[in-house]
């Protein structure tokens, strides 16, 4: 299995590994250990590049999960041969803007949750951009402005990220931990991520986050939509 290296440090931006198994086909390089985040969670997987010992570069334009490996999809016929040493290099203006716009979502379901009392229901992220389903009956232009507000000012409070690995039984013991309307969460996982904001929210996540809310910029929810008797859209953008 691939060490997963973006799990416990979503800062590392430039990483050693060891090449394991090369797929020439369709161009895959797997290695033991990455800081390539592979997408999930409506997070965008990560871009950039492994270069070889002998400075070959070899441009990395998507990483996904395979069973327990992490595979990093290699842009171009020359390939890195199994054992070869490499270095691993984020395209990290894509990363960082994919961890300010994960941690905002995680700002607009903490307040939603604490204030509303309502559950997620589906959602999808770009870069600094993103949308956002929640269970709620009615919503009005008002309710909009209120909750604008109100994550804002959660941006502006500075809270500090924190992420823990738990067991699966421990991590399921916390109150209101799966925010989602459904729990997507295997039975076959036995050990939870758990990403919390300090004092405002937390929820079992796989994703990359910023360390402090201040990271995020200004989070404007530009527009809402009605997706259902029980389901309303609101769409996000974060501002430098």
């Amino acid at each position: 299995m691939t060490d997963a290296l973006y799990t416990t440090d979503a800062y590392l931006r430039e990483f050693s590994a060891t090449v394991t198994a090369v797929n020439a086909e369709i161009k895959t390089v797997t290695l033991d250990r990455t800081a390539f985040y592979p997408g999930g969670g409506g997070q965008q997987h990560d871009m950039g590049e492994l270069i070889g010992v002998d400075g070959v570069v070899y441009p990395v334009v998507k990483a996904k999960k395979e069973g327990g490996d992490i595979v990093h999809i290699v842009d171009g016929s020359v390939l890195p041969s199994v054992g070869e040493h490499v270095t691993g290099k984020l395209d990290w203006e894509r990363r960082y803007q994919a961890m300010r716009t994960h941690t905002a979502m995680h700002i607009l379901c903490g307040v939603i949750w604490r204030d509303y009392q309502v559950s997620v229901t589906g959602g999808n992220m770009d870069f600094l951009a993103a949308r956002m389903d929640f269970e709620f009956a009615e919503l009005s232009r008002e309710m909009i402005a209120e909750i604008n507000e109100k994550i804002n000012a959660e941006v502006r409070n500075s809270r500090p990220t924190q992420v823990k690995i738990l067991p699966r039984e421990e991590a399921f013991q916390i109150p209101d931990l799966i925010r989602t309307k459904i729990n997507l969460l295997p039975e076959g996982i036995r050990e939870v991520r758990v990403v919390e904001i300090i004092g405002l929210d937390l929820q079992a996540d796989g994703g990359t986050h910023v360390a402090n809310t201040s990271e995020i910029g200004h989070i404007e929810i530009t527009d809402y939509k009605s997706k259902g008797a029980a389901n309303k859209r609101l769409y996000v953008e974060i501002k430098d």
